[in-house]
């Protein structure tokens, strides 16, 4: 006896998601306004395809050591390997060495949709997820970075966080690198095997991983002064007590990293004070501290002030091609978490300057500066004040009394499209009224059209408020009720009229 085929699980794939209705309109809303914010900045849409190959992509994401680690990869059958991109910048600096003699110089796009990472999913974690970014490719002006940081504030203004709600974080690697150099080094120790390297804490060697480095003063918020100290010297353990390593340094250089990362103000000019102050020795360090200055002016110049963007030392971005000026808009009201207690809502944004990744293709120095939203981020930020999440309202639903008369249901349906309005003819089994109307309530209806065929011998038809039948079964007055009858028996020529004043209503 043949064995029968195994069905298929319907489950979402680890890491991932669906999306419905609500969320979907919420999305595109939130994209078409920041679009709006982008397409008045002068940036044009730009569109790449969502497989890159591992090449062009590169080795940039954060605590991975392969190429295709962190990314979803396999091998074409011409022997490339291809990817799912990780985010929308990669495949920005290959569109600009591709295209590079067809498009303006500077190149100003934004784009917008999914990105993938094969990373370990977790609580609001997911393997797909949505960015929203812009970037200049081509100046190697601040002023490029300033307009960056100012378009991100009018952004996160026009979806909804007002001013106070938000801040965005500006700090410059060089003045990170400024910092670096001036740690101490200590002599190369005698290793006797491969095995004794390997296990041989970085700092003996006489050079620092500097990208670890900072990738471990990325998590300052999360883990704190103390939690950076010890991963950046012999390491800690996490929550769950399993030990991370650390990256080697001695507790005098983790000590003066952090002193750095607190070195912020009372505003933008005490703070780039501050920073001179420690960076006297280092010219790249004090370049850096420059470029700060004169973003800080050229904001002010605008009427962004302190209210909205801010220098912080303490923002370092964990990608590994920046190169100057980052930043970071940070959400400043607090939410309550799944235990109940409260926390700050924390990142939504991020970029920076990447004057090296379009060298990658060319060999030619090509400047960019860029910033990433998390869409999805955003959004649960929104939903948590409570600014986006309302149930949305559903379509006008035309009941079907008589499956033989279709023709004019669609008729009704097609007349109420024409006029602008959602509407749609119930097309399950008709025989239960009842179910007709579950279905309305279910699809959050404000409006059912019902023609039996006595409406239809005297040409009317009846409009039943669902929304203020449901408000009457609750708790609705009996005023109320007389004021707006929750059903309605019109002319059936009045039909898209009537149902447009009880749509206003």
């Amino acid at each position: 006896m043949a064995e029968k085929p195994r069905r298929p699980r319907a489950e979402t794939p680890k890491g991932f998601r669906d999306y419905f209705g609500t969320e979907v309109t919420e999305r595109k809303a939130m994209l078409d306004a920041i679009a709006g914010v982008y397409h008045r900045y002068g940036f044009d849409p730009l569109e790449t395809a969502a497989v890159e190959t591992v090449e062009a992509l590169g080795k940039f994401l954060p605590d991975v050591d392969r190429p295709n680690e962190g990314v979803f990869a396999w091998q074409d059958e011409d022997a490339d390997w291809l990817a799912l991109r990780y985010d929308l910048t990669a495949p920005l600096a290959r569109v600009a060495a591709q295209y590079r003699n067809d498009l303006p110089s500077p190149y100003r796009r934004y784009a917008m949709g999914p990105v993938w990472r094969n990373e370990k999913p977790g609580p609001g974690r997911f393997r797909q997820f949505y960015q929203c970014d812009a970037d200049t490719v081509g100046s190697a002006s601040v002023a490029a970075d300033a307009e960056i940081c100012a378009m991100l504030a009018d952004a996160l203004e026009t979806v909804g966080i007002p001013r106070g709600d938000y801040v965005v974080k500006v700090n410059n690697r060089k003045v990170l690198s400024g910092i670096l150099e001036a740690l101490t080094y200590e002599g190369t120790p005698e290793i006797g095997s491969v095995r004794e390297a390997l296990n041989t804490p970085i700092r003996e060697f006489g050079f620092i991983d500097t990208d670890a480095v900072l990738r471990t003063i990325d998590k300052f918020d999360k883990v704190g002064r103390q939690g950076v100290i010890e991963l950046l010297t012999t390491g800690r353990l996490d929550q769950s007590g399993a030990e991370i390593p650390g990256v080697g340094l001695k507790i005098s250089d983790a000590q003066t990293i952090v002193a750095f990362m607190e070195s912020k103000g009372r505003n933008n000019t005490e703070t780039i004070a501050n920073l001179r102050g420690l960076l006297s020795q280092s010219e790249s360090g004090l370049a850096g501290v420059d470029e700060l200055a004169e973003i800080s002016d050229l904001l002010a110049a605008q009427g962004y002030g302190p209210d909205r963007i801010i220098i912080d030392p303490g923002v370092v971005r964990g990608l590994g091609y920046y190169t100057g000026p980052v930043y970071e808009a940070e959400l400043t009201f607090q939410i309550t978490d799944e235990k109940g207690r409260p926390r700050n809502f924390g990142s939504v944004a991020g970029g920076g300057r990447y004057d090296g990744l379009v060298k990658r293709f060319t060999g030619q120095d090509v400047p960019a500066t860029g910033v990433s939203i998390g869409v999805d981020r955003l959004l649960a930020a929104l939903r948590a004040k409570g600014r986006v999440g309302g149930e949305a309202e559903g379509p006008v639903v035309v009941t079907v009394m008589d499956r033989d008369r279709m023709a004019d249901y669609m008729g009704m349906v097609g007349e109420l499209r024409q006029a602008g309005i959602r509407a749609e003819v119930y097309l399950g089994n008709p025989k239960n009224f009842g179910n007709q109307l579950k279905y309305a309530d279910k699809r959050s209806s404000p409006i059912a059209v019902i023609q039996g065929g006595n409406e239809a011998a005297t040409g009317t038809v009846i409009l039943k408020d669902l929304i203020l039948g449901a408000k009457i079964a609750e708790s609705a007055t009996l005023e109320e009720w007389k004021d707006r009858p929750a059903q309605v028996e019109i002319p059936r020529a009045d039909l898209v009229a009537a149902v447009r004043k009880m749509l206003g209503k």
